[in-house]
């Protein structure tokens, strides 16, 4: 599936969660309808690793809405952050909501247990490394979208260089130059690219927190460095203690 595709799925399903979320919100209480807030807000990297597990685009956007469902109903009645990471529910309720499908398909149905955070027994570690992969794309894609919101200068800076990591500052400038309309020195560049450096960093720490639901540098850290996030936000967090 190409990015534009890819894209207009995750919108048709965040409109859904947002209209499932507005008719049972209210019946499952509060605390289910922030969880499946939560999972709303990250739902890129449900949404992929869905649909690389059923390689069918129709049946992970069924999948979607039958997790927010089951969310509202309180499957994740047990979650506890003290327990474990959101992320660690999510993952356990999209592996068991693959198994109900694969199960459905060969005419055996069964229902799913209560979620919690320790994945199902006889789960494939390559099916919880692949949502972890996933889930680490998302933090990172919202970031440039955060970036590019926050400052499009420094977004297009940022992005120049991971694109062209060989090209002089020179060169960066004069391209950059054209590209945004207004003339660019290479030292210019280089402090555009040095501040860029650091926003990137403050904004990715940020969104990591915003993932965990605390502000625990110790456990932000742990976070970061499991996702191989660290080092791009050493200083940031620096910055944040």
């Amino acid at each position: 599936m190409d990015q534009t595709v890819l894209d207009q799925h995750l919108s048709r399903i965040s409109t859904m969660w947002t209209m499932v979320l507005q008719a049972h919100g209210g019946e499952s209480g509060a605390a289910s309808a922030a969880l499946a807030g939560l999972a709303q807000r990250y739902w890129g990297a449900a949404y992929r690793y869905l649909l690389g597990a059923v390689r069918d685009p129709d049946a992970a956007d069924e999948l979607s809405q039958e997790l927010a469902l089951r969310i509202l109903r309180g499957a994740f009645r047990h979650a506890d952050r003290g327990r474990g990471r959101f992320r660690d529910y999510l993952k356990t309720a999209l592996i068991n909501i693959v198994n109900d499908y694969q199960r459905e398909q060969r005419g055996r149905p069964r229902p799913l247990p209560a979620i919690e955070p320790a994945a199902p027994a006889g789960t494939a570690p390559e099916a919880q490394a692949e949502f972890l992969a996933h889930w680490r794309a998302e933090l990172l894609d919202r970031t440039w979208k955060a970036l590019a919101a926050a400052q499009p200068m420094y977004h297009a800076v940022l992005l120049f260089r991971v694109e062209n990591p060989d090209v002089p500052s020179s060169e960066m400038a004069a391209q950059l130059g054209e590209r945004l309309g207004s003339p660019m020195r290479a030292d210019q560049v280089r402090k555009a690219l040095q501040r860029a450096h650091a926003k990137f960093s403050e904004l990715l720490a940020e969104e990591v927190a915003t993932s965990l639901g605390t502000g625990s540098r110790e456990e932000l850290e742990d976070e970061l460095r499991e996702l191989d996030l660290l080092k791009y936000c050493r200083s940031a967090i620096e910055r944040r203690a």
